[in-house]
């Protein structure tokens, strides 16, 4: 058996560590918002880049607490991505904002910048590109779209911690930012977590209120908050990998780059625009031979999935609204794409005998 992540690996690599981080947590007993939230958020920002890190209950909250802090609320649009996880739309809809789904470049998966231009409107207020996969979107060409309309930037990293364009880290390019630390990222903890970033103090300020009920000091309550505050363990196992993360991502890469050396011309291996630097959170290829490749892997005992199999959309909770909405490339990528097993300790034997299944697969 091939598990599409082995977290278990990782972990006995990781325990020594892990294991002392967080008897040391335990024997504190300062278990909310802690030395080790603090210590983290302040190591976070110095390896992103930016000026604050603020630690959330989870990827979903720090879209959203984004999104609240810096001013986008009812009545706006924001444009973001239809081939993405439910969270990005999600967050949009929880402050009151209406998502604006446009096309993707057929190579990256990512917001293609022309059909970003053409959905801008009137009402208007932010952009929210998702680097999907680990791969970064093409952040000049949105930044130059938003400097000449007016528009904020937030952006969904929950997928690239790690991510660079230009030697500069995903999450430091738009007014603010989400990352996730589920437990399948490049960086994840053992729960759910999540991480908001900026460089404006105003930002910063506002998603500290939110994610704690709306306080500065305890028991005083400027605005209606939320309960969403990263928890005291969740950063010991997130300082410990934090230290890590450039090994793993360049695993990651190592991993990715077998594949596609041995799936070229088999399948349409994941394109590398070579604007910003893919840390591979997910391998995923296009296949007309998909469901085939599927049951193949199934059968073998190797795991896999389809990300994302109905794009936003066409989803049940988004599809009234959207009903006229046709956005081809994003349609053709769901019907034909399937992500194969990656994290950093997966073994070159292991890899050979995946791409095999999917060669025999596709040769059928």
């Amino acid at each position: 058996m091939i598990p599409m992540v082995d977290l278990k690996t990782q972990y006995a690599r990781l325990k020594p560590e892990i294991d002392k981080g967080l008897a040391d947590a335990l024997e504190s007993c300062a278990f909310v918002l802690g030395p080790n939230v603090q210590a983290f958020e302040k190591e976070a920002a110095g390896y992103l880049g930016v000026k604050h890190a603020i630690g959330v209950a989870s990827g979903t909250d720090a879209l959203h607490l984004a999104l609240l802090a810096a001013g986008i609320g009812e009545g706006d649009e924001v444009i973001t991505s239809p081939f993405t996880f439910i969270a990005t739309a999600e967050a949009i809809r929880y402050v009151g904002a209406k998502p604006v789904f446009v096309d993707i470049d057929a190579k990256t998966f990512n917001l293609c910048p022309a059909a970003v231009e053409a959905a801008v409107t009137a009402r208007t207020r932010a952009i929210m590109p998702v680097h999907l996969f680990g791969q970064p979107a093409d952040m000049p060409r949105l930044q130059s779209i938003a400097e000449r309309h007016g528009l904020k930037i937030v952006e969904d990293c929950a997928q690239s911690f790690g991510a660079t364009i230009g030697g500069r880290q995903t999450g430091s390019f738009g007014v603010s930012s989400g990352f996730s630390f589920f437990p399948s990222k490049n960086l994840g903890c053992y729960g759910d977590g999540g991480l908001v970033t900026t460089d404006s103090d105003e930002v910063a300020e506002q998603v500290r209120m939110l994610r704690n009920h709306g306080s500065k000091v305890r028991y005083y309550h400027d605005v209606i908050g939320y309960n969403s505050r990263l928890d005291e363990l969740q950063a010991v196992v997130l300082r410990v990998k934090l230290k890590y993360i450039d090994e793993f991502n360049a695993n990651r890469r190592r991993v990715a780059h077998l594949y596609s050396e041995l799936l070229g011309g088999i399948a349409e291996v994941p394109y590398e625009d070579g604007i910003g630097q893919h840390v591979y959170h997910q391998y995923t290829l296009l296949s007309d031979r998909r469901d085939a490749i599927l049951e193949a892997l199934q059968k073998a005992g190797i795991g896999c999935a389809i990300y994302y199999p109905v794009p936003l959309h066409r989803q049940n909770v988004f599809a009234r609204d959207y009903a006229d909405l046709s956005l081809p490339v994003c349609e053709a990528v769901a019907a034909r794409c399937i992500s194969l097993p990656i994290f950093p300790e997966l073994a070159e034997a292991d890899i050979r005998r995946i791409a095999d299944v999917v060669r025999q697969a596709v040769n059928g």
